[in-house]
């Protein structure tokens, strides 16, 4: 039981460190990322999250069984395992401790930028291998056998911060229903980009627009026109050529297109570069035809 419940500890912290990381990523983007605003949920976050659901009820559950048997049996507190175990986790956080902040100190004296993400990631880990250090300390004292009322408070408490931090993910990131809305609305952009490529390509082999989007359908190319991802729905088109070739694509879209990612000063995925911000519901975008960067191609 002592090596399952440091495995399952072990595991569980990783868990809710990657998770707080993922979440500060999130909340402070780094400019070099775009990974959190197309869906975090297709990344590590599901992983710890259900990582954390198992494995922290596991270890509190085993821990549980574990001190209930050293209060009928005290000869089991002096187990080969539990001493190596408790010798091991200390190590281990005091290390932790120590890395954490020769990383803090060097990022100092190396002139970096301390950003909050990193301020934030740095004492994150320090709360938990401290927490940690502190913890398994006490239970080497026997403060725990002792004192079992004050264990089970820490027990409940600990439970309490897991699935506070689940919770509060729904709120930081969204709901992974939410994530997958957004990703079928970038799906819907990527979609109207690519007819709108066609279109232009279609403009330049025959000096005029498509009549309508079933034009461009060509089993030759292997092109075939997309439809909306979630209902299937063909997406809407409109030759609005007067003086100068111009056409509209319209799409509908769950929600509003992700300010955040379009202020941040970083390069953009392709789909969402140019004028593709849309609002939710029914979105239209007009295009014009600039002849000169896209001459008709004579035979």
């Amino acid at each position: 039981m002592w090596a399952g419940a440091m495995l399952a500890l072990y595991g569980a912290v990783i868990a809710f460190i990657g998770l707080m990381f993922d979440y500060i990523n999130y909340t402070f983007p780094d400019a070099l990322s775009v990974y959190y605003y197309s869906d975090p949920y297709q990344g590590g976050v599901a992983y710890e999250m259900a990582s954390l659901i198992v494995l922290a009820p596991l270890c509190l559950i085993l821990m549980r069984f574990i001190r209930r048997d050293i209060n009928r049996d005290a000869s089991r507190a002096q187990v080969w395992v539990r001493r190596w175990a408790l010798f091991l986790t200390l190590f281990i956080a005091g290390a932790t401790i120590a890395i954490d902040l020769i990383v803090l100190i060097t990022s100092f004296l190396n002139g970096e930028a301390i950003t909050a993400a990193f301020l934030l990631k740095v004492l994150v880990v320090l709360l938990v291998a401290g927490a940690g250090f502190l913890h398994f300390m006490a239970d080497l004292w026997g403060y725990w056998i002792k004192n079992p009322g004050l264990a089970k408070s820490v027990t409940w408490a600990v439970g309490a911060l897991v699935v506070l931090s689940i919770v509060s993910g729904f709120f930081i990131i969204g709901t992974p229903g939410e994530a997958r809305q957004q990703r079928y609305d970038e799906q819907r952009v990527q979609d109207l980009q690519m007819i709108q490529s066609e279109i232009i390509n279609y403009w330049q082999k025959k000096g005029t627009l498509p009549p309508t989007l079933a034009a461009l359908n060509d089993p030759l190319s292997y092109f075939t026109m997309p439809v909306d991802p979630a209902t299937g729905a063909a997406y809407e088109y409109e030759n609005t050529s007067a003086s100068a070739p111009s056409f509209a694509l319209c799409a509908t879209f769950t929600s509003a297109s992700n300010t955040r990612m379009q202020s941040a000063s970083y390069a953009k995925p392709h789909y969402m570069e140019g004028d593709w911000s849309h609002t939710a519901g029914r979105a239209c975008f007009n295009r014009v035809v600039d002849i000169d960067l896209y001459p008709v191609f004579n035979d």
